[in-house]
């Protein structure tokens, strides 16, 4: 969004200047005509090339402000005044600057959702379609609320799989690392010992000899595979088909894949149920949540539900037959249609599979540990072994 800069006199005649980001010059206009200022000039300062790693806005900063937000709105705070002490005290800069955008927008006449719509990236459909429900139904502080702890317990339920995925992560790295380095700088010399020898060596002697030149020939080839490799992978998983292959074959993985199947289950009920406790139409709530379930395999059944719903059937059919979803899930979701009840329903199906989110990080961090401590001791021990059987059969030899 350009910044612009501006120049003014206020209503007792005192000069005032500085800056503000809009879309447009007439944007500007509008905004310092609703603050009561005489425009003097507003020009469009030269753009600067910052480069950034992402937007600097994090999901917690996201779920603070709308903590935050809900308690002042709960306790009768002006809605502007409310954005206007939030857009001081926030602790990302980048999320100030959008939070005093939407006062701007709404001391300017835009409703709350409409203001939050323009900043598509830290406010999405889903938040924007709740807010906007509460906003029509004049109940935005319960809607404050309910997102507040909708956006709180989705992010919990990322640092627990994330939190699961780390440790055996960092093992696995460390584990390579240490392993190429023992072949690319320690296995080399003893290569250098044994060549003076003019003896044959032990089978994984040589084995382990011929992996370690074959690293230490080929390593740029490798890096080079690599790194392309990461690129083709980075390309096909953005494609239709490279997403969905890649999210069936996450689904089924072992160890994991159970986790990510409850984890999914889990975020899907908890969206939908959320919306359709604040007042959002099935059919719009279910293509929100199928832009927001993180999985193509998912979104694919969610929005073959919307068809099916238009045309007079149940959302659990399509759901049904993806096999992501365990039964219980789908005749619950089925009795809630059948009862009214849909958003209660899912919302007890949310914190049943939240249950088993921890249940299955606990699981799957005792199972993959020692799995991996063995694997380590197995491949560096054996590459020690290995190293040092020659040096064995001499000693045998001078006996």
């Amino acid at each position: 969004m350009p910044l612009f800069e501006y120049k003014g006199k206020t209503a007792a005649g005192t000069a005032v200047a500085g800056q503000m980001k809009a879309r447009s010059k007439a944007d500007v206009d509008r905004m310092l005509r609703s603050k009561k200022i005489a425009i003097e000039s507003v020009n469009k300062k030269a753009t600067q090339i910052n480069i950034k790693f992402g937007n600097g806005i994090k999901k917690v900063h996201i779920s603070r402000f709308t903590r935050q937000f809900a308690t002042m709105i709960g306790a009768g705070l002006p809605m502007v005044q409310c954005l206007d002490i939030l857009s001081k005290q926030m602790e990302s800069a980048e999320m100030r600057d959008v939070v005093g955008q939407v006062k701007d927008s709404v001391s300017s006449g835009s409703t709350l959702a409409e203001a939050m719509g323009k900043h598509k990236k830290v406010f999405d459909d889903l938040y924007v379609n709740m807010v906007d429900a509460g906003e029509i139904g004049g109940a935005l502080d319960t809607i404050l609320v309910r997102l507040a702890n909708y956006r709180e317990k989705a992010d919990a339920l990322v640092r627990k799989v994330r939190g699961a995925m780390v440790y055996p992560a960092v093992i696995v790295i460390v584990a390579a690392g240490v392993t190429f380095a023992m072949l690319t700088y320690i296995v080399p010399v003893f290569a250098k010992m044994f060549s003076g020898l003019g003896a044959e060596l032990p089978k994984p002697t040589q084995y382990v000899l011929n992996l370690s030149h074959f690293l230490r020939s080929n390593i740029m080839y490798i890096f080079g595979g690599a790194i392309a490799a990461a690129i083709a992978f980075r390309y096909w998983i953005k494609t239709d088909r490279g997403r969905l292959q890649y999210d069936k074959i996450m689904l089924r993985a072992p160890l994991i894949g159970s986790l990510i199947r409850k984890s999914a289950v889990s975020r899907f009920t908890r969206t939908l149920g959320t919306l359709l406790s604040s007042g959002v139409s099935i059919l719009e709530a279910l293509e929100i949540t199928a832009k927001t379930a993180g999985n193509r395999v998912i979104s694919d059944a969610i929005r073959r539900s919307v068809v099916s719903i238009a045309e007079g059937d149940t959302i659990t059919g399509p759901l049904r037959e993806t096999g992501v979803f365990p039964p219980m899930v789908t005749q619950m979701i089925s009795v809630g249609e059948k009862t009214g009840g849909l958003d209660e329903m899912l919302s007890k199906i949310a914190d049943f599979y939240d249950e088993e989110v921890d249940a299955a990080v606990t699981a799957l961090t005792s199972i993959i540990e020692p799995v991996i401590i063995v694997f380590m001791g197995v491949v560096i021990g054996g590459i020690l072994i290995a190293m040092y059987l020659p040096m064995f059969d001499i000693i045998g030899k001078i006996k």
